[in-house]
């Protein structure tokens, strides 16, 4: 694995890739604490779906207060990405990266115990702003402690597949403990997995160096962040869920476009450590990379819903079995992800991300074909295993893409941005396609137009990935 030596002196701006002091033993390291901490971030955004009933059941939720056990913890996440990716910045990797995790921990087991409605929402909450705090450090921690070239992008390629695999795997794993054990498993189950994240981190994450204690935090860029992703998020999810002229609809919209206009003032003219550097968003890595996960996140978050509504709608699938089905799809897109570092060098990182943009278009393409009639094996089987490995192709390249050339202190907001952005473009699919299905009158037209939607935009992925550069070391050679 390649790495670089760190820089010494007091006063140098810290632009290395690799962290002060970082053995060749500890660069080998970090990688599973940091995957394990990923694995359950992802986990635990759709781990609750298929125990709703029971939490339903046995806490006495209403229908309007059940949604927010999942639209808690999903609406923290994204709200908090971009101040959680700072404070690794300005507070330490290895520190950001355990408060997440005892924060995440915590909030696990007050959840598992909770006994009424109010505080699972609470505690819900309280982990998807951990998982703010967490997920972009496991990202800034691979990418200051692998250098650009083959070692990052082979640890960027584990990084994907476990979160592939864990964001396939909620439902699977939800069914499981919830048939076989209690619903409160399903949080629990977070508590020696974030124990042993913490102990490994404290023994093999390098210490955070004296300069990465300084800096004040933008507190009113913070403020105004938190507020205008948090309420464009809801806004969206408002709109998909009511349609895109409600008021609460509209009034989550607007107040988030007011939010991150006044964001961009402040970050350009007044903050002195900008939460979002604006010289970060002028570089074209940063920013056209951004626009092509934008784009992804729109077409494969949406995805695990349309199909697990298909598997339960139309093949009367159980929790259980529709998490079983989902297995070709994460099987497929982990192993996509780790051969995605051999097709970078073979191709080069542009001509992948577009290469794997048209495989996912074709996939989704042929599983627009599905109809009601249609079995497992002849209806979901062969787009499975097309679509998620075009899908485990691309973000690999992506997020090389999008953390190249980024100065070392720069590197959690870089990490923060890129993860909100999957998640906004996410939200932000979903409330479109579940507008595009709602329009339609039949369930087979409606699966019909929902995957041919997803396939267009695809397309346009790959076209504009044209403008993205190669980060250094990942041309084909």
């Amino acid at each position: 694995m390649e790495f670089r030596g760190a820089h010494q002196g007091s006063g140098t701006p810290d632009t290395t890739t690799q962290p002060t002091g970082t053995s060749r033993g500890q660069v080998s390291g970090v990688l599973w604490p940091a995957c394990a901490a990923q694995f359950m971030v992802v986990l635990d955004v759709s781990v609750v779906n298929v125990a709703l009933p029971s939490i339903q059941t046995a806490l006495g939720f209403d229908a309007v207060g059940l949604q927010w056990v999942v639209g808690g913890y999903a609406l923290a996440f994204a709200g908090f990405l971009l101040l959680g990716g700072r404070l690794a910045d300005l507070y330490g990797r290895r520190r950001a990266f355990q408060w997440g995790l005892v924060l995440f921990a915590c909030s696990s087991l007050a959840g598992g115990l909770a006994t009424t409605p109010g505080l699972l929402i609470a505690m819900r909450a309280a982990q998807g702003l951990g998982a703010a705090v967490l997920a972009p450090a496991t990202l800034t921690i691979l990418t200051t402690t692998f250098a650009e070239g083959p070692g990052r992008t082979r640890a960027l390629a584990t990084w994907t597949a476990v979160s592939s695999a864990g964001g396939a795997a909620g439902n699977l794993i939800g069914g499981v403990l919830t048939d076989t054990l209690t619903w409160r498993s399903i949080l629990l189950i977070n508590l020696p997995i974030g124990a042993a994240a913490v102990l490994a981190a404290a023994r093999l994450l390098p210490a955070d160096s004296a300069r990465r204690k300084t800096g004040k935090l933008d507190l009113p860029g913070a403020a105004l962040a938190t507020l205008g992703v948090s309420a464009l998020v809801h806004g969206v999810t408002q709109a998909g869920t009511l349609g895109w002229r409600a008021p609460t609809a509209l009034t989550g919209l607007a107040l988030g476009v007011v939010a991150l206009a006044g964001f961009a003032v402040v970050e350009a003219r007044y903050a002195t450590a900008p939460l979002l550097p604006p010289s970060l968003v002028r570089m074209r890595p940063v920013w056209a990379g951004n626009a092509v996960m934008l784009l992804a996140g729109g077409c494969f978050i949406p995805m695990w819903y349309f199909l697990s509504l298909y598997m339960q709608d139309e093949l009367h699938y159980g929790a259980l079995a529709t998490g079983v089905g989902f297995l070709p799809h994460t099987l497929a897109g982990i192993a996509a992800a780790r051969l995605a570092p051999a097709a970078m060098r073979h191709t080069g990182t542009r001509t992948l991300i577009v290469g794997s943009a048209l495989l996912s278009a074709a996939g989704f393409a042929w599983q627009s074909r599905i109809g009601v009639d249609s079995g497992y094996l002849e209806g979901l089987l062969g787009p499975a295993v097309v679509m998620s490995a075009g899908m485990g192709l691309l973000i690999t390249p992506i997020t090389a893409t999008v953390t190249s050339g980024i100065p070392a202190q720069e590197a959690g907001a870089a990490s923060g941005l890129m993860n909100a952005t999957r998640q906004i473009g996410g939200a932000l699919g979903l409330a479109t396609l579940v507008t595009v299905a709602a329009a339609t009158s039949s369930a087979p037209t409606s699966y019909r137009a929902v995957f041919l939607t997803i396939a267009a935009v695809c397309a346009g992925v790959a076209a504009l990935a044209l403008a993205l550069p190669s980060p250094p070391g990942q041309d084909k050679r």
